[in-house]
């Protein structure tokens, strides 16, 4: 089925009233848990996990779809308005964004970060759209030590590019890793990890330590090192309601600029939505004819980032959906989700799901024009949901987690499971390990050694069946130039642009909870 054949396929599914109505609760929760300092996609749709198992496969998607990209916007919102970054995506938004509230230009600046993410979020989904085909075609001639070299690569670009020591990101793979091999061994039926506890047989359940992790263990870390209890409001001077001709001008090239970075950087495992943001930021102000502007208010210091943001969320999805590999921690999450209905995405996902995979892509574009309409008369009302003292709000999720993990299996031994996670989500947050990698080895783990079992076996144990194809060669050789760029292009350009934008003010709390 061609691009536009699965389009058209798609969007007969995702146009029905009731997959409608999930498209519009999903962007609506989506932006508001976005506006809210702390709380990302992944987490989202790790607490929302429990509550959609009743629902229709098709629908749960649509839902998180528009959860997704309705995120990734409302994350500006509050990096515009309060200087706070809703997730690690809008970090650069709030350099030049709150410079611009702070003139009385707020509202240009919520503009142009909305009708950027529609410009970028259309493009993206549709280079999705017929770029997952292709993909398909080239994952069906992959051998085991291939997708093994792919998941080597997420492994190691998601722990070294994500937080700020790639160390770090390391060890916390590491402990991704040993929880996922925590069960039984597929191979011997031997116990690994189990402490003779009859409950781990199955292994730790992957929502479980999803929701831990992201809710238990921000949770915790905010009643310990949070000192005001309510978000401090921003008062800014009155200003114009809308873009002017000379804004439009400026901002449509970063637009385009900014998905044309950001999508290739989601298809290929870089590290999540911050590099292609700075990356984005940076060209921008090298191009412009008014470098003094960034840092001070400069229009495309918003909608190029923003434009990357969220055309890198729609570019994350063509590995999770062609090859089964998630790039960024809300992948990893989806990628639980498809579990959850015993949907393995693949190669074949796309012939054996194809009603499934063509209404989520079609959703991504409704949620785009859903989003449109409805971000921009709702500002005020994000506003007013920022002053929710963070003890009520925290405690509320804290609340929702339990009963959701209970709800999984019924198990009060998975209560006990997610407590113990929480705790090691709240050490890893307190001595800055990120989340994310942690994440991705327990998911990616199993399904990791799987692949290099099967490549051995085929080989009678030669380990250097691992490098013996031109994929896997091409890959290594790539995953050493993404390592090496990465290093050299985000570190001192992270320190150098955070500190040029801030001389006069203090720096945005630009920490996601799955990048502390």
């Amino acid at each position: 089925m061609s691009g536009w054949e699965g389009l058209l396929h798609g969007l007969s599914v995702a146009v029905t009233p009731e997959n409608l109505l999930f498209a519009l609760i999903g962007t609506i929760v989506g932006t508001l848990i976005g506006v809210l300092p702390g709380i990302g996609p992944a987490l989202t749709i790790a607490l929302l996990l429990p509550m959609t198992y009743g629902l229709e496969p098709a629908s749960a998607f649509i839902m998180f779809a528009g959860i997704y990209y309705g995120a990734m916007y409302g994350g500006s919102t509050t990096a515009i308005l309060l200087k706070t970054p809703g997730e690690s995506g809008s970090v650069i938004t709030a350099i030049d964004g709150n410079k611009m509230a702070r003139k009385g230009r707020g509202a240009a600046a919520l503009a142009t970060a909305a009708i950027g993410s529609f410009v970028a979020g259309t493009i993206a989904t549709l280079l999705l759209a017929f770029f997952a085909p292709w993909m398909v075609k080239v994952a069906i001639q992959l051998g085991a030590q291939d997708y093994f070299a792919l998941m080597v690569v997420a492994f190691l670009t998601v722990s070294a590019l994500v937080g700020s020591s790639p160390l770090r990101g390391l060890i916390s793979m590491s402990l991704g890793l040993t929880v996922g091999i925590v069960g039984l061994d597929f191979q011997s039926g031997q116990q690994r990890l189990t402490f003779e506890q009859v409950s781990l047989l199955d292994g730790i359940d992957t929502v479980v330590l999803i929701v831990a992790l992201f809710a238990l263990g921000e949770v915790l870390y905010v009643a310990a090192h949070q000192v005001s209890s309510r978000f401090d409001v921003m008062q800014v001077k009155k200003g114009k309601n809308w873009m002017s001709r000379e804004d439009w001008r400026r901002a449509w090239r970063p637009w385009l600029r900014g998905t044309s970075i950001g999508f290739p950087l989601g298809v290929i495992p870089a590290g999540g939505s911050e590099i292609p943001t700075f990356l984005s930021y940076t060209l921008e102000r090298k191009l412009s004819k008014r470098p003094q502007e960034f840092g001070q208010g400069a229009i495309e210091g918003v909608a190029g980032p923003e434009a990357a943001n969220n055309a890198n969320a729609a570019g994350t999805l063509v590995p999770l959906l062609t090859l089964g590999i998630p790039t960024s921690a809300t992948a990893a999450v989806i990628l639980v989700a498809f579990q959850q209905y015993g949907i393995q995405p693949g190669p074949q996902l796309l012939d054996t799901q194809s009603a499934l995979v063509w209404g989520l892509i079609a959703s991504l574009l409704i949620a785009n024009v859903i989003l449109l309409g409805l971000n921009l008369p709702l500002i005020g009302l994000w506003v007013k949901i920022l002053k929710i003292p963070k003890p009520y709000l925290f405690a509320g999720i804290m609340v929702f987690a339990l009963l959701g993990t209970y709800a999984v299996n019924g198990s009060s031994f998975d209560v006990g499971v997610l407590l113990f996670f929480g705790v090691v989500g709240y050490l890893m947050r307190r001595f800055g390990f990120p989340v994310s990698p942690m994440i991705v080895g327990a998911i990616l783990g199993p399904l990791a050694e799987v692949q290099l079992r099967r490549a051995l076996d085929i080989a009678g144990g030669d380990i250097g069946t691992l490098v013996s194809t031109p994929f896997t060669i091409v890959v290594y050789l790539t995953l050493a130039v993404v390592l090496l760029g990465g290093f050299l292009l985000r570190r001192p350009k992270r320190h150098n642009t955070l500190a040029e934008a801030d001389r006069d003010d203090e720096v945005p709390d630009v920490r996601e909870p799955s990048d502390r």
